[in-house]
């Protein structure tokens, strides 16, 4: 299942809604299966596997995928909407939590001169800084050295709290493309990383979220990132230094993770700071992140021109 976020029309183009996509014409409204009744207080309860607003849209969804003869029928009832009149958001557009692997790829810890950690270095991103696919990624006037790095995240679906890695699996949503856009000047002069990581836009993800059932192995994935069509990044999660398992296992030792956080398990080797010579995102830039079974990720880069509405 492809689980987006969006707006539309019928809801005043405001509140955001949660649906699946069906085929190449219609997505499942979630909201619309409950007979127009208020949705849930928090956006985030869509995202959780033992809520029953997850499990009444996840058996309708499945019947639907089953059965494609009651597609017509789904429409009558008003459970649809045509993909053509949705505008995407990001999947999750404020997740309760939103935490990041630094170094999680071997040859990318070299490219950036650091050692291989021995365990998960781990920082956060605010949520303000997410933006859905195809908006724009603002570069802030008083910043020269804005980079890109592709990451596979994972969504969490379940509340998890010292999960053991052979159960981690059991925590997880699904899978989307993240974009941990980072203002280096900002990362490096500051001596840590989250101003420079959280300026607003950077933390593009999407375009949705495929279910974890999916995604076989999530450690047997092409990752690339294009930047003007150039190929800047090229890998496969098989060389995570911390696999999902290891990574939600650490976490959840002393921070409880919650349906709707995401985690951006890390970039491979390929950022512009670590070219020679370097290469930094400016104006008219469009970035590509492609994750192989999820999708391409697209992002435009613009000048902040001062402060946003």
């Amino acid at each position: 299942m492809q689980i987006i976020t969006f707006t539309c029309e019928a809801s005043g183009w405001e509140s955001p809604r949660v649906g699946a996509l069906l085929n190449s014409d219609y997505l499942l409204n979630f909201g619309n299966l409950f007979n127009h009744e208020i949705s849930p207080s928090n956006h985030l309860a869509w995202f959780d596997m033992d809520g029953g607003w997850f499990q009444r849209s996840r058996e309708t969804y499945d019947a639907l995928a089953k059965d494609p003869a009651a597609i017509a029928d789904a429409a009558e009832k008003g459970w649809l909407t045509r993909r053509a009149d949705a505008y995407w958001l990001a999947p999750v557009p404020r997740p309760g939590k939103l935490i990041c692997i630094g170094l999680n790829y071997r040859d990318h810890a070299a490219e950036s001169n650091m050692a291989i950690p021995e365990r998960p270095v781990v920082f956060s991103k605010f949520s303000t800084a997410v933006i859905g696919p195809g908006e724009p990624v603002l570069v802030p006037a008083s910043s020269d050295q804005v980079d890109y790095e592709a990451e596979l995240a994972v969504v969490i679906g379940r509340r998890a709290k010292t999960v053991s890695a052979s159960s981690a699996y059991d925590h997880v949503l699904g899978y989307t493309a993240f974009n941990d856009v980072s203002a280096r000047d900002f990362q490096f002069a500051d001596g840590q990383w989250q101003r420079g990581k959280s300026c607003d836009t950077f933390a593009p993800m999407g375009p949705f979220i495929v279910t974890a059932d999916e995604i076989r192995d999530p450690h047997q994935l092409s990752i690339k990132l294009r930047l003007n069509g150039k190929t800047m990044q090229d890998s496969n999660t098989d060389q995570l230094i911390f696999g999902v398992p290891e990574i939600i296992a650490f976490l959840s030792e002393t921070i409880t993770l919650e349906p709707g956080d995401v985690i951006a398990t890390g970039t491979p080797p390929g950022v512009g700071f670590a070219r020679k010579p370097p290469v930094f995102l400016k104006a008219g830039d469009q970035m590509e992140v492609e994750i192989e079974k999820i999708g391409t990720l697209n992002s435009v880069v613009k000048s902040s021109g001062g402060e946003q509405g």
